[in-house]
């Protein structure tokens, strides 16, 4: 025993350790023998209890095949998954005859929440290999190297004045579940203390609780901006020995607190695992196999608090993966395309904004070209792909717009020519729709500008009667709410009871964020982003739309709750939430977000009457 002690001594994270902690490591450790070849642990196991280090020989890290990474002695695996909760990232295999020391996670864990044992998993998690290919910044929301830290921002900062007392903060923290608050200080300054403050400069030293908040804090607090990414922001905490960094907007406000535990954790829940999957499926049964993970992983995201966004980012992400490989399966099926094409993603998907119940909303365009009419082929393409989509769970959208159908699948040359007469003449009620539609698009497979299709629609700033209508389709969905601020639901049938969050709540929003956006002249897709362009060109008021920003975050947040707790009891997702099942501040907060939206209709509708 005392030889796996010393050999413990000398490696992370057990360095550090005192005699008695080595010892009794040393007395838990199964010795495990793997020959040559062996496989270890496999990619997307459940998370293993637990953890290895390598006493002889070598282990490879494996990528469906691929080895990514060696590890020799000392070295640890099977940590990342365990930490995180999450499926196996990677497989583990000997590469050549290894021994191996076994712990229990029970063991290793409080090891990994030491300040040199932070240090060491956070270096590991950025240094190790990472399978498939990172998803891009601006919608994965969960590779840590990419994502700006104002992604990582969980809650409200708590802040206080510094004549506050330590027993009162201290209740304070307890009360808001926060593991640090924010002193105000003058010149702008902050000072901050955490719970390990109050351990190790409170409890430990003998102070009153009643001493001044001011005279244990760590004043000036280290502070960042909004966009630097998390990788960096955690390397310079653990350089500079702290665990809690606030975060500042460009004009100094407080936009909230990150610790390391939020960057260790935003980096071990990549869905690598899933998406790799989806792309090295072979058949229909693989792509199946691959997408029954899809709601387990969006309840893992859920219960360890990733934000709603990021969740719809993911399954955006899931879904386009799930397009292309369903794309180049038909292709292997109908052979090579005689013209070169596009899918694009609609509606909630094409907006990223997509929850589990969200259907598949689609649209081809090909290019055009000498020789037969590439129509039917590409038809051929798209029912093969809804076919195959509607295998694996993703039903298409009810009411045609899908790439099989006449409507959303065209030639170039057909769809600028629709596009521009829409855009010259905007008449009835099906032109602002059909234009909303595309302009939720995304691409999901072929060139990024879809040859040049939609083009045109970058040019629709300046149509008044286009706007005109696009107003009149921001007013057409209502909230739930009557005069007395009672929360409408239906009184009869199957939805007896309950209202729709999506049709009274989001899609409000939807619609005059689009109205905004379009009047401005943004390209941005997504519906907060086109709030804030709307305020930053005077096309919406800024107190307009940060209410509506607001209100959309609570409807979103508690569509995503109600679905994601459907999916954990077996049950299809819908939008139907009933109010009495919410707790009554919840409820309050509703009733206001809706009545909030009620009244910016009502400032926009009268806009329409007087013709501004």
């Amino acid at each position: 025993m005392h030889d796996i002690a010393e050999f413990l001594r000398e490696h992370d994270p057990f360095t550090g350790l005192d005699e008695a902690a080595l010892e009794r490591l040393a007395e838990r450790v199964e010795v495990e023998f793997f020959p040559i070849g062996a496989t270890i642990f496999k990619q997307g196991e459940e998370p293993p209890d637990r953890v290895r280090v390598v006493r002889r020989g070598a282990v490879a890290l494996v990528d469906h095949g691929r080895v990514l990474d060696l590890l020799g002695e000392g070295e640890l695996l099977g940590h990342p998954s365990m930490v995180s909760a999450t499926p196996t990232g990677l497989a583990a295999r000997a590469h050549e005859d290894s021994l191996c020391y076994s712990f229990v996670a029970e063991d290793v864990l409080p090891l990994l929440t030491r300040p040199a044992g932070l240090q060491y998993l956070a270096r590991s998690l950025l240094a190790r290999p990472k399978p498939g290919p990172v998803v891009s910044a601006d919608v994965s929301g969960s590779d840590l190297a990419q994502q700006p830290v104002r992604s990582l921002i969980r809650g409200e900062p708590l802040i206080c004045e510094p004549d506050a007392t330590v027993r009162d903060i201290a209740r304070r923290m307890v009360d808001a579940g926060v593991s640090s608050v924010l002193i105000r200080l003058d010149d702008h300054d902050l000072g901050i203390l955490t719970d390990q403050d109050l351990r190790s400069r409170v409890v430990a030293e003998g102070r009153s609780t009643d001493a001044p908040v001011s005279e244990v804090m760590t004043a000036p607090a280290f502070t960042v901006g909004p966009d630097l990414n998390g990788a960096d922001l955690l390397l310079a905490m653990l350089d500079r020995g702290i665990r809690h960094v606030p975060v500042l907007s460009p004009k100094g406000s407080v936009l909230g607190v990150v610790s390391d535990l939020d960057l260790l954790a935003a980096e071990t829940r990549t869905p690598f695992v899933l998406r790799k999957a989806i792309a090295d499926a072979r058949d229909l049964r693989d792509l199946r196999n691959a997408a029954e993970r899809v709601n387990p992983t969006l309840i893992g995201l859920h219960q360890v608090g990733v934000p709603p966004a990021q969740i719809s980012a993911v399954i955006s992400v899931v879904a386009d993966a799930l397009v292309r490989r369903a794309i180049e399966l038909a292709v292997e099926a109908q052979g090579p395309p005689p013209q070169r094409f596009a899918w694009l993603s609609l509606g909630s998907l094409g907006r990223r904004e997509a929850v589990p119940s969200s259907d598949v909303d689609s649209g081809m365009v090909w290019e055009d070209g000498d020789g037969a009419d590439p129509a039917p082929y590409m038809q051929a393409i798209g029912e093969q792909v809804i076919e195959t989509l509607a295998a694996t769970g993703w039903q298409s959208d009810t009411h045609g717009v899908t790439a099989s159908g006449t409507v959303s699948a065209r030639s170039t040359a057909d769809w600028q020519r629709s596009i521009r007469q829409w855009l010259d003449e905007p008449v009835g009620d099906k032109v602002p729709m059909v234009i909303s539609i595309l302009l939720d698009s995304r691409t999901a497979y072929g060139p990024d500008d879809a040859f040049g299709a939609l083009v045109a629609l970058r040019g629709s700033r300046g149509r008044p009667l286009l706007a005109h209508l696009f107003r009149r389709l921001a007013l057409a969905s209502k909230p739930p709410t009557g005069f007395m601020r009672d929360i409408i639901v239906e009184h009869s049938g199957e939805h007896r009871g309950s209202f729709d969050i999506k049709r009274g709540g989001l899609l409000p929003i939807v619609d005059i964020a689009r109205f905004a956006a379009l009047a401005a002249g943004a390209q941005v897709t997504s519906t907060v982003e086109r709030l804030r362009a709307g305020a930053e060109a005077g096309t919406l008021p800024a107190a307009d739309a940060g209410t509506l920003a607001e209100a959309y975050g609570l409807f979103a947040g508690l569509r995503m709750e109600h679905q994601v707790r459907q999916l954990v009891d077996g049950v299809p997702p819908d939008d139907r939430l009933d109010p009495k099942q919410l707790n009554p501040l919840t409820r309050r907060h509703l009733r206001d977000a809706f009545r909030a939206v009620a009244s910016v209709q009502k400032a926009m509708a009268s806009d329409l009457v007087w013709g501004r």
